[in-house]
């Protein structure tokens, strides 16, 4: 008997909790980073590595975690990265009540 060829089973791409967001201005929303496969052998190190990035902080900003945080109206596009994978949420900024 030969030894079986295991297949690793590594991260294909990440996927934010949601594509779209709406936030009022001085809100915020957290996002969150899942893998597909989300049982992924490296599922939690390419979680870690995520890195967020804000197209326009005038607009909306993004912390470490996640955390959008609308500051004015318009729109704005966060993006989430870690290592070779890159996903994007839109983000669009509404005056508050």
């Amino acid at each position: 008997m030969g030894k079986k060829s295991v297949t690793p089973n590594n991260t294909t791409a990440i996927t934010p909790s949601q594509k779209t967001a709406s936030i009022k201005v001085g809100d915020t929303r957290k996002i969150t980073i899942t893998t597909e496969p989300a049982d992924a052998d490296d599922s939690a190190a390419v979680i870690a590595a995520v890195t967020w990035k804000s197209s326009d902080d005038s607009k909306a900003t993004v912390a470490a975690d996640g955390t959008i945080t609308a500051v004015a109206e318009g729109t704005a596009t966060v993006t989430a990265t870690s290592g070779e994978f890159t996903t994007d949420v839109a983000v669009t900024v509404t005056a508050s009540e």
